[in-house]
């Protein structure tokens, strides 16, 4: 113990090792911009593969045409469950309640869904990513109720990771979270048993919504 103590205490402050840093780049020149990162081969149809990844996933998927879009996250909600949605969620939700940001942990439990939008979906991952901006809502309320159903627009599909991030970029510069929801919440102890519902929804149901002509 008091050899870790010197130690701790004969290492340079942090300010120190800060100057030390800006002294060792003091005559770096700028970096070189990254490589592009690898691109995955296009395919014919993303909201195909972006279905079949997602069911890979154990979410239930649903497609859906804007006029039956009500009635298909109706169909999605548990009978007579209690429903939170975010402010300027693109579709109504009948008896559902509009999240006043002021919830806490414990009473989001009490509540059997939630309806959402998202920000994209991955073709390529079967991940769907809300940034939380209008008609997502905050994190919360699509980490605590068991059931989440996620709208996405078949034109908000692109095909990769790196397609996404581009998208995303404003959003980051916003300061907003981003969330990337791949299949209902999931995890395996060391004897691989798959437990679902522990860090977060237990049901997914992804609607996608086809692009209005």
């Amino acid at each position: 113990m008091a050899e870790a103590r010197a130690q701790r205490a004969s290492r340079p402050p942090r300010e120190e090792i800060l100057a030390r840093v800006r002294s060792a780049l003091a005559g770096v020149s700028d970096v070189p911009a990254p490589p592009p990162a690898p691109r995955r081969t296009p395919v014919d149809d993303v909201v195909a593969l972006f279905a079949e990844r997602v069911a890979d996933y154990r979410a239930t998927v649903v497609r859906s045409t804007p006029e039956q879009l009500a009635a298909a996250v109706a169909e999605a909600l548990p009978p007579g469950a209690a429903v939170v949605v975010p402010d300027g969620l693109s579709v109504s939700v009948e008896h559902a309640v509009v999240d006043d940001g002021r919830r806490s942990a414990a009473e989001l439990d009490r509540i059997d869904a939630v309806v959402t939008d998202a920000a994209l979906g991955i073709a390529e991952t079967g991940t769907i990513v809300l940034d939380h901006g209008p008609g997502q809502g905050r994190r919360a309320i699509t980490l605590i109720p068991d059931v989440h159903v996620c709208i996405v627009r078949a034109d908000q599909v692109v095909l990769d990771v790196p397609d996404a991030v581009a998208l995303l970029d404003a959003s980051v510069r916003q300061g907003r979270a981003l969330t990337w929801i791949s299949g209902p919440s999931a995890t395996s102890d060391i004897e691989l048993d798959r437990v679902e519902g522990v860090h977060g929804p237990r049901n997914l149901h992804v609607i996608i919504v086809a692009t209005a002509t």
